[in-house]
């Protein structure tokens, strides 16, 4: 399909703070088809916010028919602008990554389905996804009953409990204090989710990904579980990725990404009878 794109700017004032959050957008059309409807899909950027590999991510997605909202993360603190690829912006990137706090991240999210929902050519069903930080964040959204479908890629600070300030990061299974970190509130999550990482992947090594997988199913979370041998941190971006860039990993990661948003968003489910699916053990 063919894409346009354009741009929204909206409103946000978590923390009594108003600010202004711009929602990158990307728009499938079929010509000949100016009513056409299609599944809205949030798209949340790394540290950098969105750069050349996620708005290519993102028109990729949109171009499988799926409406892609990219907002920008970091409205706190500065514009639209991306960072640079470079020391200074992954610096400047980190120090904002902690100190948002996740009352901003989650408006963030809600926001962003708000304005997908308010298309005429959306039909309603909403995901989400994204990478490294946005891989965390596309998982914090899902605990929005409006999203049915998120698939996260390497997503980062989840295990150790690290997004926003004063985190009171918690290595251990069970935090002996009330939280409000994503690992903690996965019962809350009612969609289907794919994680995806690289068993290669420093920022969240073996025992991040056992953590999570852990709490996911203690959870009883509808989930899949993907992990590359040779994949890295970061590996499907496209863009100085020091070394760590895989096109063919990065091709079977997006065919789970299409089957997962096929079948939950595009396909008409109906109401989940909640029965216990019993699996018959045979060869």
């Amino acid at each position: 399909m063919l894409v346009k794109e354009s741009h929204a700017d909206v409103q946000t004032s978590a923390n009594g703070k108003e600010t202004t959050m711009r929602i990158f957008l990307f728009h499938p059309t079929i010509p000949g088809y100016p009513n056409a409807r299609f599944p809205g899909v949030v798209l949340f950027s790394e540290i950098y916010q969105v750069t050349g590999p996620v708005a290519r991510f993102a028109r990729q997605i949109a171009g499988q028919g799926y409406i892609v909202a990219a907002p920008s993360s970091y409205h706190d603190f500065t514009g639209p602008e991306p960072l640079a690829y470079d020391v200074p912006g992954t610096d400047q990137g980190n120090e904002w990554k902690v100190a948002k706090t996740l009352e901003s991240y989650d408006e963030d999210g809600f926001k962003t389905v708000d304005y997908l929902l308010s298309l005429p050519t959306c039909t309603g069903r909403i995901g989400t996804t994204g990478m490294c930080l946005g891989g965390h964040l596309a998982l914090r959204a899902s605990l929005d009953p409006r999203i049915t479908a998120s698939v996260c890629y390497f997503a980062t600070d989840v295990h150790s409990r690290t997004l926003g300030p004063n985190n009171g990061a918690y290595t251990g299974h069970t935090p002996s204090f009330t939280s409000s970190h994503t690992i903690d509130l996965l019962h809350k999550l009612k969609g289907e989710v794919s994680m995806i990482f690289g068993i290669k992947d420093t920022h969240v090594p073996d025992a991040g990904r056992d953590l999570i997988r852990l709490k996911l199913r203690e959870a009883g979370v509808c989930f899949s579980f993907h992990e590359f041998a040779w994949a890295q941190h970061a590996f499907i971006r496209d863009e100085l990725s020091k070394g760590r860039y895989d096109p063919a990993i990065t091709k079977a990661c997006f065919e789970v990404l299409l089957e997962l948003f096929g079948r939950v968003l595009k396909t008409e489910l109906g109401e989940k009878d909640g029965k216990e699916q019993k699996v018959e053990h045979v060869c």
